[in-house]
């Protein structure tokens, strides 16, 4: 899927909490992906793509990034944002979904999964803000940044220059191969999101939500937790070590597996969606329950 493809593709549902930019491909039983910041949907083009025979797949952008739309100084914790997927879920006549998480979209699907886990039909947890290791240590500046205003001035100005976004102190660092963030990826991720003053604010406001407390809150939840879980995990992220993945495996006793890629960065389910879509496919198929 192009860049361009994908602006031909996105859908809008309104919701309570607003309308809701999304795409899907595929029928059948509904897998949910959910993405980090400040990325959108685009993000799971490769999986929509490689995993539509199995599922009807959805990614939809969260409030705050991409191309929803929200009213200004609208609660965006990460709570926030797990009512408003499922508000989604309902408004699409989905009882029942398939949680797929990356970055602070794995923390939502975590809530997601601990609050009413007989929604979940099976989670897929890749590296994802978890318990208390967040806002991590290695995005603090991004997040002081946001708390003064001025994080999604600073990447409004970075799309002047896309090489600054690629460096290694830019969205780069997140990327195993930055050289392949072409400035028309670029762009159809951070053109959204600086497009004017408001929702450069809501980006802020989306970084200054992060509080572990809401992941805290549900740890109990968790330990409770029997949806059929798998963990694929990159063990070169500079924000969410290897320990996080085993973490979650001994926390939640669905875990089926837990698989490591090596090199992999935090954003490895785009670039190195060869090797994420088998592990995500194997694990549909094998998970309880599973209709085709």
């Amino acid at each position: 899927m192009t860049p361009d493809e994908f602006h031909k593709s996105r859908k809008t549902l309104k919701t309570p909490s607003g309308a809701i930019s999304f795409v899907e491909r595929g029928a059948g039983p509904v897998a949910l992906f959910i993405h980090g910041v400040p990325l959108n949907g685009y993000h799971w083009r490769h999986a929509l793509g490689a995993t539509s025979d199995l599922r009807r797949c959805v990614a939809p952008d969260l409030m705050g990034l991409g191309y929803t739309s929200v009213g200004v100084g609208q609660d965006l914790s990460f709570e926030s944002q797990a009512r408003m997927l499922f508000q989604f879920l309902d408004a699409l006549g989905v009882d029942r979904v398939d949680l797929v998480g990356n970055d602070s979209g794995g923390a939502i699907a975590q809530i997601m999964a601990a609050t009413s886990p007989g929604r979940i039909r099976s989670l897929a947890l890749t590296n994802c803000d978890t318990h208390d290791n967040w806002p991590p240590e290695a995005f603090k500046p991004a997040y002081e940044l946001a708390r003064s205003g001025h994080f999604g001035a600073g990447l409004r100005l970075s799309l002047q220059n896309p090489e600054t976004i690629r460096g290694g102190s830019g969205l780069g660092v997140a990327f195993q191969f930055p050289e392949r963030l072409t400035d028309d990826i670029l762009e159809t991720y951070l053109a959204p999101v600086t497009a004017s003053a408001e929702r450069r604010a809501a980006l802020d406001q989306y970084v200054t939500a992060m509080d572990c407390a809401q992941t805290v809150r549900i740890h109990d939840r968790l330990k409770a937790l029997r949806a059929p879980t798998t963990i694929i995990w990159g063990d070169d992220d500079v924000f969410f070590p290897q320990q996080w993945a085993h973490w979650l495996a001994r926390t939640i006793p669905g875990t089926r597996a837990v698989n490591i890629l090596r090199g992999a960065k935090l954003f490895f389910p785009e670039e190195r969606h060869e090797e994420f879509t088998p592990l995500l496919r194997e694990h549909w198929l094998t998970a309880e329950g599973f209709q085709p």
